[in-house]
């Protein structure tokens, strides 16, 4: 019989939901999730529902982001094709570096690259011959990717969840310590799995003061894109970011948007919509009809997310907390969804030396 535990994992962001579907296939594990929020909700301390979301890795060749961006792809790609209930589609990547902008973006790394590592991970890798280039780009690359209807995407882990067995509840757990006493079972949990994201930040017996908010606002669009877009910047500040994509399942298209470090408000700033909306018309034209500008998109709704950014880089380790058995899976700032799988087959593998149980092979 396979080893069991009980385990508790905290939050049910895509890193809480991925982990815990992961550990329900490694052993006869009796899992409970605990979060304030759930697929559904939509608040400013519930990041995944807000995020686009895509695979557009800007991971550094190498990286152990890089790694963790190889895994989930492959996974991704095999939902596009064979889940349609998991709301992911495929759509062509389109990768601009403007004349004016460094290639050596740390927010960026490899994707501005004409070579970057991912080229051979992905289907249909070109460098964009210059002559289909818009005015001012000195390269580009396109390539097929994917592009995830978070909302629908978060609605099926949870429902895999419950398929496994998992229980799902509400809690909202000040101290990792109280974790440990909410177990369905009854009894306490062997280990508790920590994918707060920005809780994090004022988790009792964590308060990682290296995780902060980057800021990032959209404006949802019921008109439809031909392709995914990302540029190497703006004209509008370097807090401002370009990039357009069309979720899946009838998700609308996102226009972005921003990377505002430290920032924390919830509201958006309908100033910087303006600027994301005639952003996503100069590169995108073909989003409303000739001659329309701004007036042209059909808006569902503006939205604020808070990326969990962590200085550092993200926490996947195992530590004791007052005896309590912790791993931790959070921090991932943008690459969230994109780095899902990779990162959650390494916390189950942590969790599993932390209970002393030999991996299956």
């Amino acid at each position: 019989m396979a080893a069991s535990a009980n385990i508790v994992i905290l939050g049910a962001g895509v890193a809480g939901l991925t982990t815990a579907l992961l550990l329900s296939r490694r052993g006869n594990h009796n899992i409970t999730i605990i979060a304030k929020h759930m697929p559904g909700d939509y608040d400013i301390e519930y990041t995944s529902p807000w995020a686009g979301a895509n695979f557009m890795p800007f991971s550094a060749g190498g990286s152990r982001a890089a790694s963790w961006d190889a895994v989930t792809f492959k996974e991704l790609w095999r939902l596009a094709e064979r889940v349609p209930e998991a709301g992911i589609h495929v759509q062509d990547a389109v990768i601009y570096t403007r004349e004016k902008d460094s290639t050596s973006s740390e927010f960026f790394n490899d994707l501005l690259l004409r070579s970057p590592w991912f080229k051979d991970l992905v289907p249909d890798f070109q460098v964009i011959p210059q002559t289909e280039l818009p005015p001012g780009v000195a390269h580009g690359t396109r390539w097929k990717s994917v592009c995830i209807n978070a909302p629908v995407y978060l609605s099926y882990l949870a429902s895999q969840c419950l398929k496994a067995g998992i229980t799902i509840r509400r809690g909202n757990v000040k101290h990792i310590s109280e974790a440990a006493s909410l177990h369905s079972s009854g009894q306490p949990a062997d280990i508790v799995v920590n994918c707060t994201g920005l809780g994090a930040h004022k988790l009792g017996g964590v308060s990682d003061k290296a995780v902060y908010p980057a800021r990032g606002q959209i404006v949802l669009v019921r008109n439809t894109a031909p392709a995914m877009y990302t540029t190497s910047g703006t004209d509008d500040g370097d807090e401002d970011v370009m990039y357009i994509m069309m979720r899946a399942a009838g998700g609308g298209t996102v226009l972005g948007g921003s990377y505002q470090k430290g920032n924390w408000e919830s509201q958006p700033d309908m100033n910087l919509a303006q600027r994301i909306m005639r952003r996503a018309i100069e590169w995108c034209p073909e989003l409303v009809k000739a001659g329309q500008g701004v007036e042209g998109l059909d808006v569902v709704r503006h939205g604020v997310g808070l990326r969990p950014v962590r200085t550092g880089g993200p926490r996947v380790e195992r530590e004791v907390i007052g005896g309590l058995k912790v791993v931790h899976n959070y921090g991932a700032g943008g690459f969230g969804y994109q780095a899902s799988y990779g990162m959650s087959e390494e916390t189950v593998k942590l969790v599993e030396d932390s209970l002393g149980i030999q991996a299956r092979l």
